[in-house]
C-alpha cells in the first residue's frame, strides 16, 4: 500500500492542508483507491474534483454530512470537503466502480514531513526506465511464462545498489553508490509501472529495505519521497546469478555515438525483407561498420576501437540496448559467439549474439590463433670431465613395465 504523507494540521477527526500539496500527491500515486479516514474514494475522481475546486488554497476534509452525527440521512458515512466558500459531501466509494482495481493508498497528515535523500530523483527514474524494458513479458493464459524474469531484482551490498532485469536473451544492470545497509528483494514489473514518472516529479527520494514481517526472512523495498511512501513486499523466487552472466574479458571493443548508430539500424531494417533483421557489426581501423548479412546496405560510424572483430546481433535488440545506454556507449566483445556488453555511466546491457555458421568458424579460428605451439625445453649442457679424460654420461634406465 502507498502512503501519502501530507503536511498539514489535524482538525478534529479531519485535517486541513494546502490543496496543491494534496492534488500533487494524488497525481503521483499509483493506486486507484484512496483510503481517507476509513472511507474509500476513487483516486482519479478525487484528484479531478480537488483540482477543479476554487475559492482558496486551503482545503479542509472532515467526516460529516453537515450534522454532528457524521452520517447522512440515508445512513451512509461520508466526507465533508470545504474549500473557501465551496462545501461538498462525498459518499463512501465515490468514483469507485465495479471495474476499479483493488489497489489502495492511504492519506496521512503530519505537521512536518522530512526525507533524507540517498539517491537523485532523476537518476532513479532513469534507471527504472532502463531496466524495466528488459524484463520478460511473455504470457500464456494470462500468466507469465517465466515469472522470475518478470521481476526486477534490487540488491544492496558492498556499498552499491544494483537494479537488475533479464528476459533470457538480455541482461540489464543499473548501479548506484549506496551506504544505507544491505538488502535484496524481487519486485514484479507490473507493480513498478508508472513509478518512474512519479519519482521524476519528486524533489527528494530515499531507497531503503526493511523486514516485511510476513516471513522470517522476508524483505520489503521502501521508496520515500516528500509526499508519498511506496512499499513493495518481495515475492518468492531465485533470480539468476547476474554477476556470473556478465562477461569480464574482451578481445575487441569500440566507443561510439548511440544516436547515429540507431539511425543506421533503422535504415538497415527498412531494407530487410524478413520480420527479424540481424545486423553485422565490424569493428576496427577507427570505425564500426553496420551491415545486413545479405549485403543490401551498410553504414560506417567513427569510433575509438581496440582490436578487430565481427559479430552479429538482432537489430531490435541492438537498437533497444543502444537506446537504453544513450550518449556515447562502450561496446565490448569476447568472440562472435559470446555475449556482448554495452555500457555507459554505471549502466550496462548484456546481449546474446546471432550465432551463425560463419560466426562459429570465426570463433574457432580466433581460438586457434591464440594457441601457441609448445616451446621445446632447453637442452642441458653436457657435463665436462675433470683432468685429461671426460666423464661418461650415466646409462639411461630402461622403462619399468607397469
Amino acid at each position: 500500500m502507498e502512503q501519502l504523507n501530507i503536511e498539514g494540521k489535524r482538525s478534529g477527526e479531519g485535517f486541513v492542508a494546502h490543496k496543491a500539496t494534496l492534488v500533487s500527491a494524488l497525481s503521483r500515486a499509483l493506486a486507484y483507491r484512496v483510503l481517507l479516514m476509513d472511507l474509500t474514494i476513487g483516486r482519479k475522481g478525487l484528484f479531478s474534483y480537488l483540482k477543479a475546486l476554487g475559492g482558496s488554497n486551503i482545503v479542509k476534509i472532515v467526516p460529516s454530512n453537515g450534522s454532528a452525527s457524521g452520517e447522512r440521512a440515508n445512513g451512509h458515512k461520508g466526507l465533508k470537503v470545504i474549500c473557501g466558500s465551496n462545501t461538498s459531501y462525498l459518499e463512501d466509494l465515490a468514483w469507485v466502480g465495479n471495474k476499479t482495481p483493488m489497489t489502495l493508498c492511504e492519506v496521512r497528515i503530519s505537521p512536518k514531513v522530512t526525507v533524507k535523500p540517498n539517491i537523485g530523483t532523476i537518476e532513479l527514474a532513469e534507471a527504472l526506465n532502463r531496466v524495466l524494458p528488459f524484463t520478460s513479458g511473455e504470457k500464456k493464459k494470462g500468466e507469465y511464462v517465466r515469472p522470475t524474469l518478470a521481476r526486477v531484482l534490487f540488491t544492496a551490498k558492498d556499498g552499491k545498489l544494483n537494479m537488475v532485469s533479464a528476459d533470457g536473451f538480455r541482461l540489464a544492470v543499473a548501479r548506484f553508490d549506496y551506504d544505507d545497509g544491505e538488502g535484496q528483494v524481487l519486485i514484479s514489473r507490473d507493480d513498478l509501472k508508472g513509478i518512474a514518472s512519479a519519482i521524476r516529479r519528486a524533489k527528494r527520494v530515499r531507497v531503503s529495505f526493511e523486514p516485511s514481517g510476513e516471513t522470517l526472512d522476508g524483505m520489503s523495498l521502501i521508496i520515500d519521497t516528500e509526499l508519498i511512501r511506496y512499499k513493495w513486499v518481495s515475492v518468492n523466487g531465485t533470480f539468476p546469478d547476474y554477476e556470473k552472466l556478465t562477461p569480464s574479458e574482451f578481445n575487441y571493443s569500440a566507443h561510439f555515438d548511440t544516436v547515429e548508430a540507431i539511425k543506421a539500424i533503422n535504415s538497415l531494417k527498412v531494407l530487410a525483407d524478413a520480420e527479424t533483421c540481424p545486423i553485422d557489426l565490424n569493428i576496427g581501423n577507427g570505425k564500426i561498420v553496420l551491415s545486413n548479412p545479405d549485403d543490401k546496405g551498410q553504414a560506417e560510424l567513427p569510433a575509438d576501437t581496440d582490436g578487430d572483430g565481427k559479430i552479429s546481433v538482432e537489430g531490435r535488440y541492438l537498437a533497444e540496448a543502444l537506446k537504453a545506454c544513450g550518449g556515447m556507449v562502450d561496446f565490448k566483445v569476447t568472440s562472435p559467439i559470446s555475449p556482448m556488453l554495452f555500457s555507459h555511466d554505471g549502466y550496462y546491457v548484456v546481449t546474446m549474439p546471432v550465432i551463425t555458421e560463419e560466426a562459429k568458424k570465426q570463433a574457432a579460428a580466433e581460438v586457434k590463433a591464440e594457441v601457441k605451439p609448445a616451446e621445446k625445453p632447453a637442452e642441458k649442457p653436457k657435463p665436462k670431465g675433470k683432468g685429461k679424460g671426460k666423464t661418461k654420461p650415466a646409462p639411461e634406465k630402461e622403462p619399468v613395465a607397469v
